[in-house]
């Protein structure tokens, strides 16, 4: 087909993918992802998106499909790629005119020149910055400005490549090319402060003029970061980087000449930020190399931010980007002189002195002040968005990175670094400032509220640095709890403070006695008028309940009131957000106060479904819902039982991987499954009914199998035999699938499972998991490397020898027809292999169940078994040593492995009560033979009968294949017996 009739099919397939007609649009986007991989398709695409005479949407869908086909096609390696000539015309086709009226398609068509770039330059496209620098250095227009926009994507691109070999191409280019890159930039530069000062002033050629300054300090400030290895060493970039500041200054004048109404504002104040990026990039990448910078940034950034300077000129994003400026150089590690002065860099004592002396003491006790008595008041914004929107008030994000771009957090974090590295002049500067305040403030003066907010603010914060200065208790009694008790509603501000300083203390210097009092002030500020006042006091109450010196009993006389409170607050708040703040801290109060919560969560219960009901669209407000109710069913124990009618569905709704939720709530809600397993007095058929997500959940094997295998556990503790009909046969046959495909420590969280199951129900789980024990008879006789893994192989092993032993014998049967061997011969190597390996088993109680296992075998007549004799008595001893406990009083042994049903632990107040599951694991225990078979009494019994049965003689020439040291101690073991 030639190019013309090509075009025209893919110019009308492109236009029918345009279309909101999805008839046509569908079958459109297929033809189209099918023309791909067909030579020759960019080509026409690249003429379609030229053409500026076609429809502009059309254009568009050309570029993209373009841009992705370079993802995809454009490496020599990639399948279907592009053959050579296609692409050395479509590079040429690309560069050969920069006139893109559009200017989203401009910017599409320079990143995609750009991605080309990245793969074929220099080597294959070695003419494309040439023809770059020559359009960029063009006849002003249209052409100059794209070649300027292709120039900087390009530029960017190069500039990412990590490798070793790209960034050396990378310095290279910059070197190249950076004294043009520098004179373009003054030129635009300088054209453009003509036209802002010229009258009348040309609007439309002044914007122009900053877009090409902005473009071309882009690319500058690319080249300076990342296009030099010894960037101290080039005079042009060291020239550039101090012209950044007086640039930065005319910059700001304009700001102030132009107005804020001027159609430049916000390219110019881009212009500004970039200017500054250029200084924190710098910084962050050549720290040592920034060093001769340091005093003009911070006489720049401080005067700018601290003094009548910035006045009418700064803009928050300045004066964030100016306070990041301050905070990067006061923090940086480079900077400061090692503990040992000898052992510091040159660079850091230069860079220290330099700080040293910019940072005096007048400077920092005014920058302090004004941080606080300025930065931190609380803005008009702010203070209407309390009225107007008190959740989003309560609830702002100041976390992550928020420091970075909003003036709240940036501010915050630069007071606590400067006190951080200068405690010893700060610390007083903000002592004078809580003097000043002592008392209540009088309402009618804004002015003083929002300034005690402000240093209160600024004292919650330094709480750590203050640590060996205020003696919080005192002030907490004495000031503080009167400060809780003024109710006027303009108090709120200092309510609100107050209780948020007290929590932001607490985990440092908080006396346990005082903690009565605090709740007394919880409870009543719980029932403020004002919501943001309650919000923050349940934030208090969280980190309050959640410090370590929590001491429940002191907390119980409140418990029922503030549990009712701040359910009531869940209630009040609309906001996902807010509701999600008010459960953790609900989650945290039944989490620590664990079974005293009974008598008051009915409220919650039966809000809860409501609340879950209404958050079908906010999954994790969903999340934070499943993690109250784990620690509510934690609480409540077999009482749980009640919740049933809601808890099950949720559990099942959380666990379904069909359901689209699953991605957000599959692993708060396997927690809650087992937990809820865990306290279940009694199995349901609803219950038994959720294992049927199960299968789906194993085939995902991702990291929650680990909770899987704990709730299969709980099911066969719970109640094997109905678990075991119900389900068994295809949990065999998850594991089996498991088992094929699986690490090491995957393959022994499987086989413990099915170890508990034969522990659980010797009879039906051997039944149930007859496919997959060959796999563990194979793997003792083929005696498995890897030793926790054959541990867990002879647990299995031993469970089946010692309780189900007609089915022991009939697998022995079917495994010597596999290995083609004698029944007797592959006995004996089990043995031998049991008796090599028994220093793999490291559990006590295996070590036990391996002796009683093989103990079982006497008496017997078997030549082979009388041929292994000398090794079970070995494992017998090993095991009576592992497990005997001598009594002082009468000298003889007993075995500590066994229990008696009278043993009921006395709990100390911190322990946990025993779950239902603990309960049941403890009756099974009493059966185990592990734990009911006294082991000496046993071994006794055995070696009797294989005595009784072969006559004296026969077993005293048996006990001399024994070593005696071994004989003499059992003889020591027994003696009591």
């Amino acid at each position: 087909m030639d190019m013309d009739s090509a075009s025209t099919v893919v110019l009308q397939a492109l236009t029918q993918a345009t279309s909101q007609d999805t008839a046509l649009l569908k079958p459109a986007e297929e033809q189209l992802r099918q023309w791909e991989t067909q030579p020759g398709f960019y080509s026409v695409l690249l003429n379609i998106f030229t053409n500026h005479l076609l429809d502009v949407n059309v254009r568009w869908l050309a570029v993209l499909y373009f841009k992705n086909g370079i993802d995809r096609y454009w490496r020599r390696v990639a399948p279907h790629a592009l053959s050579e000539e296609e692409k050395t015309s479509l590079r040429a086709g690309l560069i050969t005119n920069f006139n893109e009226p559009v200017n989203q398609i401009a910017t599409q068509i320079a990143v995609l020149i750009a991605k080309v770039a990245r793969l074929d330059c220099p080597r294959q496209w070695p003419e494309l910055i040439p023809i770059l620098l020559e359009s960029v250095k063009g006849q002003g227009g249209l052409p100059q400005h794209r070649a300027l926009l292709t120039f900087y994507h390009v530029t960017k691109t190069l500039a990412s490549k990590r490798l070793a070999q790209d960034k050396r191409l990378f310095q290279d280019l910059a070197s190249g090319i950076y004294s043009f890159a520098c004179s373009l930039w003054s030129h635009h530069t300088d054209c453009f402060l003509q036209h802002v000062y010229a009258t009348p002033r040309d609007e439309a050629a002044t914007l122009g003029s900053l877009e090409r300054t902005l473009l071309s300090l882009k690319v500058l400030r690319k080249l300076t970061v990342h296009g030099f290895q010894e960037p101290q060493q080039n005079l042009e970039v060291m020239g550039f980087l101090n012209a950044v500041f007086e640039r930065l200054k005319q910059f700001l004048e304009c700001c102030r000449h132009l107005g804020p109404d001027s159609s430049c504002r916000e390219k110019l104040e881009k212009t500004i930020i970039l200017y500054t990026k250029v200084l924190l990039d710098f910084l962050e990448c050549h720290p040592c190399p920034f060093i001769p910078l340091i005093q003009r940034s911070l006489e720049f950034a401080v005067s700018y931010v601290f003094t009548p300077v910035g006045e009418g000129v700064a803009f928050e994003r300045f004066t964030v980007q100016c306070m990041n400026l301050m905070k990067m150089i006061v923090k940086n590690d480079a900077y400061k002189p090692a503990k040992n002065i000898e052992d510091s860099k040159a660079e850091s004592l230069e860079a220290h002195k330099i700080k040293t002396a910019f940072f005096t003491h007048a400077t920092l006790t005014e920058i302090g002040r004004r941080l606080v008595s300025h930065y931190f008041l609380l803005t008009e914004e702010e203070v209407a968005m309390w009225e107007e929107d008190p959740e989003s008030f309560a609830v702002e994000e100041t976390g992550g990175d928020s420091w970075k771009y909003s003036l709240r957090p940036c501010t915050e974090v630069l007071f606590l670094d400067l006190f951080h590295n200068y405690s010893q002049t700060l610390t007083p500067v903000l002592l004078e400032m809580v003097q000043n305040l002592q008392g209540p403030t009088n309402v009618e003066d804004p002015v003083q509220l929002l300034m005690k907010d402000a240093v209160y603010n600024a004292v919650g914060l330094a709480a750590y640095e203050l640590f060996d200065n205020v003696d919080f208790d005192t002030w907490f009694k004495n000031q503080l709890l009167g400060e809780l008790q003024v109710g006027h509603h303009r108090y709120k501000l200092i309510r609100r403070r107050v209780i948020w300083l007290i929590g932001q203390w607490i985990s440092v210097k908080f006396k346990s006695d005082l903690r009565p009092l605090l709740y007394e002030a919880i409870l009543s500020l719980m029932q403020d008028p004002d919501l943001v006042v309650r919000i923050e006091t349940a934030s208090t109450l969280k980190l309050t309940v959640d410090d370590f010196e929590f001491r429940t009993e002191q907390f119980l006389p409140y418990l029922e009131s503030i549990f009712g409170l701040l359910f009531q607050l869940l209630q009040q708040v609309t906001e996902c957000d807010t509701k999600m703040q008010v459960l953790h801290v609900i989650s945290c109060v039944i989490e620590r106060v664990s079974i005293q919560i009974k008598p008051y969560v009915g409220c919650l219960v039966q809000y809860l479904p409501l609340l879950w009901k209404q958050s079908e669209e906010h999954n994790m407000l969903r999340c934070a819902i499943l993690t109250t109710l784990v620690h509510l069913v934690q609480g409540l124990g077999a009482e749980s039982k009640n919740l049933y009618p809601f808890l099950l569905p949720v559990i099942q709704l959380s666990t379904d991987v069909s359901q689209p939720p699953h991605v957000y709530l599959l692993e708060d809600g396997l927690e809650l499954w087992l937990v809820t397993l865990e306290n279940s007095p009694a199995v349901t058929p609803e219950l038994l009914r959720i294992f049927l997500n199960m299968s789906a959940l194993f085939e995902l094997s991702s990291e929650n199998l680990r909770t899987c295998f704990q709730i299969v556990n709980a099911y066969m503790y719970l109640s094997v035999t109905q678990f075991l009909q119900n389900y068994g046969e295809a949990l065999c046959r998850s594991f089996c699938d498991l088992l094929k495909d699986i690490t090491n420590e995957g393959q022994v969280q499987v086989l413990k499972v099915v170890e508990i199951a034969l522990k659980v129900s010797p009879v039906l789980s051997t039944h149930t998991f007859q496919p997959l024990l060959p796999y563990v008879f194979r793997g003792v006789v083929e005696g498995e490397r890897y030793p926790v893994v054959m541990s867990t192989y002879l647990g299995i092993m031993g469970r089946v020898l010692l309780q189900n032993s007609s089915f022991f014998s009939s697998l022995l049967t079917q495994m010597a027809s596999e290995f083609h061997q004698e029944i007797n011969h592959l006995l004996g190597a089990v043995i031998e292999m049991w008796v090599d390996r028994m220093d793999n088993i490291t559990q006590p109680e295996r070590r036990k169940l391996s002796a009683l296992a093989l103990l079982s075998l006497l008496p017997s007549e078997h030549s082979v078994i009388q041929d292994k004799f000398c090794g079970i008595v070995n494992i017998c001893v090993e095991a009576l040593h592992d497990v005997m406990t001598e009594d002082p009083d009468t000298a003889t042994f007993k075995d500590c492995m066994l229990m008696s049903h009278l043993e009921e632990p006395k709990l100390s107040d911190d322990e946990e009560p025993p779950t239902e599951q603990d309960k049941r694991k403890k009756l099974l225990a009493l059966q185990d033979p592990v734990h009911s078979v006294p082991m000496q009494q046993y071994v006794y019994e055995k070696l009797t009968a294989q005595q009784a049965g072969m006559g004296d003689q026969a077993f005293a020439a048996l006990m001399e294949t024994v070593d005696t040291e071994i004989v003499r101690q059992l003889q020591q073991f027994l003696q009591a017996v």
